[in-house]
């Protein structure tokens, strides 16, 4: 069975085309194509069509990643198929809370950073929308930091279902 992960920021212009792009490098690297399935999506359709931000392509293509990626919305309707939702900051996490039909879909809603053990009390990554360059190359470091966490809490999440 496919472990479904979404990662959710604002616009799904920035943040969450960059965890989702990390994250699902991570995946490959761990030979777990097809077991993982990553994408992303953002708390409000602004931007919906349009591809990741040039500064977040940009970022992702310094650095070796996949930058292909098209903006959509998170609806509601997708916590019935997710496994994991993860949000990028707390506002993102407090809307998607809202935004889900149960409990149960409340509860799979996650903080990116509560992965990284070093990351302290500040969980969020900060959009880096508004400023410059530094503020991708910063979001892009916080990501990867977090992500090693993130594979091995899935890899234990779908070892016990398949137990």
């Amino acid at each position: 069975m496919t472990y479904r992960v979404c990662f959710v920021c604002t616009g799904n212009i920035c943040r969450s085309p960059m965890a989702e792009s990390v994250f699902r490098a991570r995946v490959a690297e761990a030979g777990l194509d097809g077991l993982i399935d990553v994408d992303s999506a953002g708390t409000g359709g602004w931007h919906e069509g349009d591809p990741a931000d040039p500064r977040t392509v940009a970022v992702l293509e310094l650095h070796g990643y996949d930058s292909s990626h098209i903006a959509r919305q998170f609806q509601a309707s997708w916590f019935a198929r997710l496994d994991l939702v993860v949000a990028l900051d707390e506002s993102h996490l407090k809307a998607l809370r809202r935004l889900a039909p149960t409990e149960q879909d409340a509860a799979k809603v996650r903080l990116l950073r509560s992965y990284d053990p070093a990351a302290g009390d500040d969980l969020d990554v900060p959009d880096p929308y508004y400023g410059g360059a530094g503020g991708f190359e910063e979001c892009l470091a916080m990501v990867e930091a977090a992500s090693g966490g993130l594979l091995d809490a899935v890899r234990q999440e779908t070892g016990e279902r398949a137990a």
